[in-house]
């Protein structure tokens, strides 16, 4: 069922489960935590969808924004004098935007909760994106890097948002994943790009190409 939420464009793709922080100084989204503060706490979600053409700040600002993003909840806020908030979020599920309303001084969308199916193969892509990855934290220990995960979960929906959060890649490629059909295509697809950064990192006797995430992550 269809339903209206905030959005917050942002420069970068954000998946389920990451825990994020955000600086807001920007009257439109001071706007919009000024709204959020008006509801009750487990009420305070709003939608975070990665910028297609266009930047977070300025005149031009956000030209157009990607379909699939993350529903979050607001867990703690910080206001300051100057009427800046720094934020943390928690994000929670995908949701897929069905179209936009510019009508407020921040944007609203019309949204829909998208589900989160295994698919098929789910068990060996999980095995092969689970070896990939230990081949991966082997590569970053030779630069005394970790991928900063303690224990990786056993349901494929949460271990393929993991793993997907666990090493930087390009905006497309983050947005290719949380919108991946269901978790073995979005592990199979993990495992490619994990397979091609290892061949690079190994290529090249220096620093990796990439560093690996710091948002932190949470099945929550």
């Amino acid at each position: 069922m269809a339903r209206s939420i905030p959005l917050f464009p942002l420069g970068s793709v954000v998946l389920p489960g990451q825990t994020l922080s955000l600086h807001v100084f920007e009257d439109r989204y001071r706007d919009l935590v000024a709204y959020l503060l008006t509801l009750p706490e487990a009420e305070r979600r709003f939608g975070i969808v990665s910028i297609r053409e266009g930047y977070e700040v300025g005149e031009s600002g956000v030209q157009s924004i990607h379909r699939v993003g993350v529903e979050v909840v607001l867990t703690d806020v910080t206001g300051y004098d100057d009427g800046r908030y720094d934020l943390t979020v928690d994000a929670l599920g995908r949701i897929r935007l069905d179209a936009g309303v510019t009508g407020e001084s921040f944007m609203w969308g019309h949204v829909e909760d998208l589900d989160e199916p295994v698919g098929e193969g789910v068990d060996q892509a999980a095995d092969r994106a689970h070896a990939v990855f230990d081949a991966y934290r082997t590569e970053l220990n030779r630069f005394r890097l970790d991928a900063q995960v303690e224990e990786l979960p056993g349901d494929p929906v949460d271990l393929s948002y993991l793993l997907a959060s666990s090493a930087v890649l390009t905006l497309p490629d983050r947005q290719e994943l949380l919108e991946a059909d269901d978790a073995a295509e979005r592990l199979r697809y993990y495992h490619h790009l994990m397979l091609t950064e290892i061949a690079a990192m190994r290529a090249v006797p220096s620093l990796p190409a990439v560093d690996v995430a710091r948002t932190s992550w949470s099945p929550n």
